[in-house]
């Protein structure tokens, strides 16, 4: 451990050439390996400060994508509910003009404008009606029928 907290960069080290097991001592693997993985690094101890300028343009960006993306499905759900609304007083018109519909269909079934219908058309009423009793066999066999 003592090896590589002397090693500060691989600028400050020589290169050494690792050519056999035979003269190699533990300390120049460990200077070695070192060297390799401080390279990987960017070089922080020459006074360079990595900027915030980079990270705050990027969470600007971020944060400007995501209130995009909710101003988007504000969008659609105000349109979503302007069609919810139209297509429900749509509905509610259909349900009036059929209620309407029903009412004159009412109207003109009602038994006395089919009496006056009928009157106009020239019948008259029976004094004496007949009903047919279903309730018995032999009566539908017979064909007997029932005067009221």
């Amino acid at each position: 451990m003592a090896a590589t907290a002397r090693v500060s960069r691989s600028s400050q080290l020589p290169k050494l050439p690792i050519l056999g097991m035979g003269g190699v001592t533990k300390e120049v693997v460990t200077e070695r390996t070192a060297q390799i993985i401080l390279g990987l690094f960017p070089d922080m101890a020459s006074g360079a400060r990595a900027s915030h300028k980079y990270f705050a343009k990027f969470l600007t960006a971020v944060g400007l994508i995501g209130i995009l993306a909710l101003l988007g499905v504000n969008t659609l759900l105000a349109q979503d509910a302007f069609t919810l609304s139209k297509l429900k007083l749509e509905a509610k018109a259909v349900a009036d003009e059929r209620d309407a519909v029903n009412r004159e269909i009412d109207r003109h079934a009602s038994p006395e404008n089919l009496a006056a219908a009928a009157t106009a058309l020239g019948m008259k009423s029976s004094d004496t009606p007949i009903f047919l009793d279903l309730s018995q066999q032999s009566a539908a066999e017979s064909g007997a029928v029932t005067r009221g």
